[in-house]
């Protein structure tokens, strides 16, 4: 696949400079969109994403999360490059992604309605961009790990979640107490496991993929997407 992006730099919410991965939308744009990655990085399958996105009118953008810690990283599967995305995650603070997220919704929103997806971490950071980013429309969050450590917070805009049954990384028990504690909130499972979205994972199922992303769209175009 040729990607169709270009990388750009803003500033993070602490005044870092950043990078991100931006797409224009092929056609009548129908809203802007934070792409957040995984644990991986910006790497080309999070192009790749943005890409896919793009192709459905949305104006969208990838922030590289971790250039302060390594800038331009971008991890395989690996054990090292795993280990090493992992250290990155844990150690990284999550108000900065929450307000690198915002700069990025902050540049989008003059031009329309923005929403989030996010994947992995990412998807951890989605539910977080939900309930304490202003100005998102809707948001997606896939197999969020860390969701469960912040039930004590409510969505400001609506917010789909999709999880793996066969997650070994996320416990069905953590889904159940996400549920209970937001009855609000579709939370839809899967047939996979984690990562069932990255078509360069072992865990990757191309119906799961497809479904929950019809349903993303769905979500976005319920509320606001043009």
């Amino acid at each position: 696949m040729t990607l169709r992006g270009e990388t750009i730099s803003f500033e993070g919410a602490d005044g870092a400079r950043l990078s991100a991965y931006r797409v224009e939308p092929s056609g009548p744009r129908v809203g802007g969109l934070v792409l957040v990655q995984e644990i991986f990085g910006v790497t080309d399958h999070i192009r790749e994403l943005c890409d896919g996105f793009a192709a459905d009118g949305f104006e969208t953008i990838a922030p590289a999360l971790y250039d302060r810690e390594e800038p331009g990283f971008e991890a395989d599967y690996t054990p090292q490059d795993i280990a090493r995305a992992r250290e990155i995650a844990e150690s990284h603070p999550i108000d900065l992604s929450v307000g690198d997220m915002t700069r990025i919704v902050e540049r989008l929103a003059p031009l329309g309605p923005v929403f989030a997806v996010g994947y992995c971490y990412g998807g951890s950071m989605a539910w977080l961009g939900a309930c304490r980013v202003p100005g998102l429309a809707a948001a997606s969050g896939y197999y969020g790990r860390r969701i469960v450590e912040f039930l004590g917070e409510r969505p400001r805009c609506p917010i789909v979640l999709h999880f793996g049954e066969r997650d070994a990384a996320i416990p069905m028990s953590d889904v159940e107490k996400i549920k209970a504690a937001h009855p609000e909130v579709p939370v839809h499972i899967y047939p996979a496991g984690h990562g069932f979205n990255s078509d360069r994972r072992q865990d990757y199922d191309a119906g799961c993929a497809r479904l929950a992303r019809e349903r993303t769209l769905a979500l976005f175009r319920a509320n606001g997407a043009r």
